[in-house]
């Protein structure tokens, strides 16, 4: 049993019944870059890499599965829940850490638990590696400056 492989396999299928193809590459490219990149944070802060992993997968997929970002957090934390219960894999504790984690990972400029800012993290990481060209927005530039020191290489 693999349960990430199961969460992507249910993410997969949610993803090609889009229309939209552009917006499917992006909710690819998206939430399999935040489950990555929050693994390699995981790693970083000692957390459960496979948790970090599955909330990186879900985070975002309420935007992509109807193409309404309000209030996408909650929505995508309460889909989340309906999913990782379906897989009965998951005890309710890891359960509540992700949706947890999902649920606040909008609020960037707000400091919540160690997931939730793994999670914030990944998110503001997956959009500078993707495009660096594009600036943050306004909102995460402290927090991406930040994360972009943590990564560099000491002189």
């Amino acid at each position: 049993m693999n349960r990430l492989e199961d969460v992507r396999n249910i993410v997969d299928k949610l993803l090609d019944r889009m229309m939209d193809r552009v917006e499917m590459r992006c909710g690819f490219v998206h939430l399999y870059g935040v489950s990555a990149t929050a693994v390699l944070i995981a790693r970083t802060r000692g957390l459960d890499e496979e948790i970090a992993a599955v909330a990186g997968m879900l985070h975002d997929l309420v935007s992509y599965e109807t193409g309404d970002p309000t209030h996408h957090g909650l929505r995508s934390a309460a889909r989340a829940r309906h999913i990782l219960r379906s897989t009965k894999s998951f005890s309710d504790e890891e359960i509540d850490t992700i949706c947890s984690a999902i649920t606040h990972h909008s609020e960037k400029d707000v400091v919540h638990g160690p997931f939730e800012e793994l999670l914030k993290d990944a998110d503001v990481l997956q959009h500078d590696i993707y495009n660096p060209a594009i600036d943050a927005h306004p909102r995460h530039r402290e927090r991406r400056e930040r994360l972009r020191r943590s990564l560099q290489a000491p002189s």
